[in-house]
């Protein structure tokens, strides 16, 4: 999927409130789409939306990607129903981890996206105007 041309974030405003959604939406679509533990119609969906042949609210639209991801979601919650206390309070733990550190990458990606950029001209250059005669 490297070759192929990818969405933006700015490309899924459609579905998104804010920028900083569209930018998670697009993180958590390229999660799916490169994860081959996802498969069949869940990862499809990912990879065409990425690449910009199906928009986000299309394929939400898509009953055959729409129950994909309604199963996915079921699945999750059995999984979760399942789980004995010890397992919860683990993955509890685990998710506490797990949220920091996507908190912390997000902050870090804000701070490079929104920083002052280190090629700014702010003003003229040294030596004013002069040119060569």
């Amino acid at each position: 999927m490297s070759d192929e041309r990818q969405i933006q974030d700015e490309d899924l405003m459609d579905v998104a409130q804010d920028h900083e959604q569209a930018h998670r939406l697009r993180k958590a679509l390229k999660v799916l789409a490169d994860n081959p533990n996802v498969g069949g119609k869940l990862q499809e969906m990912a990879k065409e939306v990425l690449s910009g042949r199906m928009g986000m609210k299309e394929a939400i639209e898509t009953p055959g990607y729409l129950d994909a991801l309604g199963d996915r979601i079921s699945q999750i919650r059995r999984a979760a129903e399942d789980q004995t206390m010890a397992e919860r309070e683990e993955s509890r733990a685990k998710f506490a981890e797990w949220q920091k550190k996507q908190e912390e990458e997000a902050d870090r990606e804000r701070a490079e996206r929104d920083g002052p950029s280190l090629n700014l001209v702010t003003g003229p250059r040294r030596g004013g105007n002069r040119g060569h005669r």
